[in-house]
């Protein structure tokens, strides 16, 4: 059977499968998204100097809904074209240009569903006595990485390489709202080899959070506090060098633990998407964009999932 959305839709189970958003989730990226994608469409197909008539050429089999479908579904399953293709009755290069066209778009729609945190607003849960000395309200930071080809050349290579992963990556610094647990910013996609710190600092992110709102990360984030203009940043507390960690500390950086356990679950939900977890196969220039798009999708799940 060829994959369309509305026979799809009498399996739930398996349109979460493919997707990883519910029904009523996936409607309401519809709604969302198709506006959009139909403008941008559009633009393309009046911008000045088209040598191609409107209409001409093999026409599509797919309705644009369909074509948002099929790039869910590669993000989350991340088949090659082909697989693809044949799942949904064309050819690897209609997948190809398909994709193209609507990453942009789900891209877009992903970033525009990333809030800071409202400063005026109360925490729902109070902070551990313990914690007293971080920011009240902050957001959580962390990276992950995706292992890619390695390239010929060896500078480009050695770039790559990253020394925890053993192995050649892309970074992406993710940022979370400690309270929803959803993506706040996304930051541009890095070699493996550049230090987390390094990273954060480049990507101006302490700079951009609201008035008193701070940052905190876990032990490859130290010093993160220099980076914010008024220091509202915190990281666990490091070992004193030849001596035993003082109780307190371990008391400390358990809590601490705690607190921002939060941006590992994110970051978790993000990687059920296949196309950042399985080896990369893509060009490197459209890794950030996969990432976002994907950061709005879990967004949107979890906004079906924070209590009232």
């Amino acid at each position: 059977m060829i994959m369309r959305y509305i026979p799809l839709t009498q399996h739930p189970n398996v349109f979460y499968a493919v997707t990883g958003l519910r029904i009523t989730e996936f409607d309401e990226l519809l709604a969302d998204v198709l506006p959009r994608y139909a403008q941008t469409e559009q633009e393309r197909l009046t911008r000045p100097h088209r040598q191609r008539a409107i209409g001409a050429g093999h026409p599509f089999d797919l309705s644009m809904r369909d074509h948002i479908l099929l790039t869910v579904v590669w993000l989350r399953v991340y088949p090659t074209h082909e697989v693809l293709g044949y799942l949904f009755g064309v050819s690897d290069s209609t997948v190809s240009r398909l994709i193209g066209r609507v990453l942009p778009v789900l891209e877009r729609a992903g970033r525009d569903t990333m809030r800071m945190p409202d400063p005026g607003k109360k925490r729902r849960r109070s902070l551990d006595d313990l914690l007293r000395e971080t920011p009240e309200l902050a957001v959580v930071i962390d990276s992950f990485e995706q292992r890619v080809q390695r390239p010929r050349d060896r500078d480009e290579a050695d770039g790559l390489y990253s020394g925890k992963k053993k192995q050649h990556t892309l970074k992406s610094q993710v940022a979370v709202d400690e309270e929803s647990g959803q993506v706040v910013d996304i930051a541009e996609s890095v070699p493996g080899r550049t230090a987390d710190i390094r990273l954060l600092e480049e990507s101006q992110l302490m700079t951009r959070l609201p008035e008193g709102v701070g940052g905190i990360g876990d032990s490859a984030y130290q010093g993160l506090a220099r980076l914010h203009p008024h220091g509202l940043g915190a990281s666990p507390r490091k070992k004193p060098w030849g001596k035993p960690r003082p109780p307190e500390d371990a008391a400390f950086n358990t809590a601490f633990s705690r607190r921002r356990m939060i941006v590992e679950n994110t970051i978790g939900r993000m990687r059920r998407y296949q196309s950042i977890s399985q080896p990369d196969r893509n060009h490197r220039q459209h890794h950030t964009p996969r990432v976002a798009a994907i950061a709005g999708l879990v967004n949107r799940q979890l906004a079906h999932r924070m209590p009232a």
